[in-house]
């Protein structure tokens, strides 16, 4: 593939079954540049970087960021494959980076957890077996105390989103309804969002902010369309369209408002995560 070719291409998530200039993850251009076979994991790479990329390009969301953020890497990634000790290194500044930075970003912004941020960004770098070890009890906390308020959070805001949903001439007869539609939705949510970030402390503390954020909107938002779609009808009716037309918005308005309140620490990680790839590209060069 040309430099022009390459200019031309938007990467997606992938991995694809088929070479294509319009579906290509990150890793599968750089083995196409190298005029190696088809493959996620191109030999001339480094296997450590190889994991790193393959796993942001799947996690962004949107074509154009991922373009945006990964294509400009391909040239670099070519032929970083290096020896074994300055892989051993790149991954610990990989974890280094995990643990006292992007973890430590998303739970600043949670009031309850910000404690924990504090403690992962005074560990010592996390460049050795040892101080990884020495580590494991403050990043074992800040996990668990994540969890539970990832979990708390999303309970209070599902709960009270259901709650206003379900209206005024609904609410008597919807009640016991409304509060286990709530429990399910809310643990449906963490289970998810927990999910969409690989499992990871950060990612639960994230969702945590966001419902923080998010909290206000969605209540409003689930009156308005409660009240709109309710009106003075029945019980039934009320509960019927309450749980379509309301908590359709209540999650749509959550949604946004929660991408809202982490844009900035989303960019501000994609300019540092951005740095680290440069960082581990030049230990060997």
């Amino acid at each position: 593939m040309s430099v022009l070719d390459l200019e031309m291409v938007t990467l997606k998530a992938g991995p694809h079954q088929a070479r294509s200039a319009d579906a290509l993850c990150v890793m599968e251009a750089v083995a196409w540049v190298a005029g190696e076979r088809h493959s996620g994991q191109p030999a001339c790479a480094c296997p450590v970087l190889s994991a790193l990329l393959r796993t942001w390009n799947d996690s962004l969301p949107d074509d154009d960021v991922r373009t945006r953020l990964l294509k400009p890497l391909v040239p670099l990634l070519v032929h970083s494959k290096a020896t074994p000790a300055v892989e051993r290194r790149r991954a610990y500044l990989a974890v280094d980076w995990l643990a006292r930075v992007q973890a430590p970003a998303w739970l600043s912004l949670h009031e309850a957890l910000q404690a924990h941020a504090v403690i992962l960004r005074g560990l010592p770098p996390l460049v050795s077996p040892e101080a990884c070890h020495q580590a494991q009890p403050a990043l074992a906390a800040a996990r668990a105390a994540a969890w539970d308020a990832a979990w708390a959070a999303a309970g209070d805001a599902a709960r009270d989103a259901a709650w206003a949903a379900a209206g005024d001439a609904a609410r008597a007869a919807a009640r016991d309804a409304a509060w286990a539609a709530a429990g399910d939705a809310a643990r449906a949510a963490a289970r998810d969002a927990a999910r969409d970030a690989a499992g990871t402390a950060a990612g639960t503390a994230a969702w945590a902010a966001a419902w923080d954020a998010a909290g206000t909107a969605a209540r409003d938002a689930a009156w308005d369309a409660a009240r709109d779609a309710a009106g003075t009808a029945a019980r039934a009716a009320a509960w019927d369209a309450a749980g379509t037309a309301a908590w359709a918005a209540a999650w749509d308005a959550a949604r946004d408002a929660a991408w809202a309140a982490l844009a900035p620490t989303v960019t501000t990680l994609q300019a540092s995560a951005l740095d680290l790839v440069h960082r581990m590209l030049a230990d060997g060069r």
